[in-house]
């Protein structure tokens, strides 16, 4: 009886065994490398803030710089605003973000819930893939060749808008896709085992479980897109005046903004390209911030 009660007894767990020297030197010579790193990485980043900010925060307080266009004025008068190339770059970034997001979730979905392995899955993947990787200025030379040239269009932001989809559409597709992706099967069984549609199942339960993280990865992609200089250079003119009109007409926006006001190597153009390029950092800055906001709320409703 005691031979068989000790077979059946749980062995005894390994003692601890003190960590030696070198494992200890080799954690903190990783642990410094690490650090190095990452200090090195975010130096640049820093010192690119703090001149940007040093040196265009002062025309940012003027009230007159959100409320007034540089109409009127030619290249060496001081005054005037960005009110006209904000307007811009908000509208070119909404009607991207009407046209990509929509599109981007739904190959996303149809990528992890319905395409698996399939031949169309597989194409798209590698379309997605290759977009991701186009530089901006191909894009915009693509529009440019076949909305404009080829059909006839006019140059507008609604040309700029289009060439931003084909940038924003792969950020949303890779970020929803993975954020589907850690959603957990055993949801999906649930639903199906109560009788519970597959398209329902999706809309219902899959995406509001990740939707703090789709927001997160939108808000993102928008930030990236606003920035974009070689579309509004090919595909839109400068004007100093207002346009709300994105079907027509020349159309300001910050990124274009700060490149034709360098080109006029003077002491004004300096300054507003400098005011300019803090503007567009704030504008950034909030709709990553309301991205936060906005997905922390639905991760709350969710729970």
């Amino acid at each position: 009886m005691s031979t068989a009660t000790d077979l059946n007894r749980p062995a005894a767990p390994p003692a601890f065994q003190e960590i030696n020297s070198s494992r200890r030197f080799k954690n903190r010579l990783a642990t410094i490398l690490v650090g190095l790193t990452f200090v090195l990485a975010l130096a640049p980043l820093v010192w690119l803030l703090i001149t940007v900010i040093a040196k265009g925060f002062q025309y940012v307080l003027n009230a007159d710089w959100w409320q007034k266009s540089l109409a009127g004025l030619t290249s060496r008068q001081f005054g005037g605003g960005v009110y006209h190339a904000i307007i811009g770059t908000l509208l070119q970034g909404l009607i991207c973000a009407v046209i990509a997001v929509p599109i981007a979730i739904l190959v996303a979905v149809y990528l992890v819930e319905y395409g698996k392995q399939s031949r169309l899955a597989k194409a798209v993947t590698f379309t997605v893939d290759i977009l991701s990787g186009v530089p901006s200025i191909v894009a915009a030379l693509f529009i440019y060749a076949l909305c404009i040239t080829t059909l006839g269009m006019p140059r507008s932001a609604f040309a700029v808008s289009l060439a931003l989809v084909l940038l924003m559409i792969p950020v949303v597709v890779r970020t929803t896709e993975e954020l589907l992706k850690i959603v957990p099967d055993e949801l999906r069984e649930a639903a199906y085992a109560l009788g519970v549609p597959k398209w329902k199942t999706i809309v219902k339960i899959v995406i509001p479980t990740a939707m703090s993280g789709i927001i997160t990865g939108i808000s993102l992609a928008i930030a990236r897109v606003m920035g974009e200089t070689a579309p509004v250079l090919v595909l839109v003119g400068y004007t100093t005046f207002i346009n709300y009109d994105p079907f027509g007409g020349s159309m300001a926006s910050l990124p274009l903004l700060m490149t034709s006001e360098r080109l006029t190597t003077n002491e004004v153009g300096e300054a507003r390209v400098w005011g300019a390029a803090v503007t567009l950092i704030l504008i950034i800055t909030v709709f990553n911030l309301l991205g936060s906001l906005i997905s922390r709320l639905t991760s709350l409703k969710t729970k």
